[in-house]
């Protein structure tokens, strides 16, 4: 079992955005020197919720600032970017750390970013299959051209070439934030890992996992490939020596964060959209996921993988809007919890 941790970047309020990007970073140092997994880096734009913009651009920091943990984004909004572009940055961020970058690409919502960089609707509501496959074209083969709706160009050369043989490496891992049958069945058909959002429970992870595996046979995938897909969850981890204390923890500082953070989306086309109750929701984030003591930690991570299949976790460890305790959250998550996963 792999396990990392979910940084948003989250301004809590009464914070600077420089302070939660602070505890961003730190966070991820601890991360490595706690010896977790992997790190996961969010991204959002003009929104409190999370003030990171650029997920690779801070996953470029972290590699270099790390030597050993993986580094990854969930993740990159693909139709605010040129394929391209975040190709040859992937490219280059998996030659230049040796292997150690994920790639996470997702649609994304119906924000006003898609008026700002200029991609428009479409690209959200239709542009989302041919970007990924531009993408992942970019990833995987020598040289390449465009001839679709939204991108169209000359076959150009892949410089760096982040699969050429004498590296000796693969090409970077891609994987697709799924949210509904349809982007489930699009990873899964190009055999692309799932990461599977932390509002989602066991259950529901569980089936989105049988339907991919469903349609990835249906597309000629291998049983080997299917079995071996790396598939993410996410969610939240708050230990504490007793549960009443880790929930006490994320009901007084969450429902602040998530009311000003998601308040803030304002929709492109001006569609209403539907707000979740931020304690409640908090609440539920609490009973779904490690939140408790280490022993109840272990337990619910262990309980999770045995029902999904899934094995890799991204869990979100700045709940408390606090440095020290998001480090001290980081550190009994790697002291703890882990040795008992592995």
């Amino acid at each position: 079992m792999r396990v990392g941790s979910f940084v948003l970047a989250a301004q809590f309020p009464g914070q600077g955005q420089g302070e939660a990007l602070h505890r961003a970073v730190r966070s991820a140092e601890v991360a490595e020197e706690a010896g977790l997994d992997s790190v996961w880096l969010a991204e959002h734009h003009f929104v409190p919720y999370g003030t990171c913009p650029s997920a690779v651009t801070l996953a470029a920091l972290l590699l270099g600032r790390t030597r050993r943990i993986r580094v990854g984004t969930a993740v990159s909004v693909l139709p605010t970017v040129h394929p391209v572009a975040l190709g040859e940055q992937t490219a280059l961020l998996h030659l230049t750390s040796g292997g150690r970058f994920t790639l996470g690409v997702g649609r994304g919502g119906p924000w006003v970013d898609l008026e700002v960089f200029g991609s428009g609707l479409d690209a959200y509501e239709k542009g989302f299959p041919e970007s990924l496959d531009l993408l992942v074209r970019w990833l995987r083969e020598p040289s390449v051209g465009a001839d679709g709706e939204r991108f169209r160009f000359r076959e150009v050369p892949v410089v760096p070439r982040p699969s050429e043989a004498v590296t000796e490496m693969e090409g970077p891992e891609v994987v697709v934030a799924c949210t509904s049958p349809a982007s489930v069945r699009l990873a899964a058909e190009r055999g692309l890992p799932m990461l599977l959002g932390m509002h989602v429970g066991d259950e529901e992870k569980a089936e989105m996992v049988a339907l991919w595996r469903q349609h990835a046979r249906a597309a000629g995938r291998g049983a080997d490939e299917i079995r071996a897909a790396g598939h993410v969850s996410a969610g939240v981890c708050q230990i504490a020596d007793r549960r009443t204390d880790a929930v006490e923890t994320l009901v007084k500082a969450m429902p602040g964060w998530l009311k000003q953070g998601l308040d803030a989306h304002v929709t492109v086309d001006g569609r209403t959209r539907g707000m979740r109750d931020p304690v409640a929701y908090t609440e539920l984030l609490c009973g779904l996921h490690p939140v408790g003591p280490p022993r109840l930690c272990v337990d619910r991570l262990a309980a999770t993988s045995e029902r999904t299949g899934i094995s890799r976790f991204a869990l979100l460890v700045e709940g408390s809007g606090d440095l020290a305790a998001t480090e001290e959250n980081v550190r009994r998550l790697g002291a703890e919890v882990l040795p008992h996963l592995r």
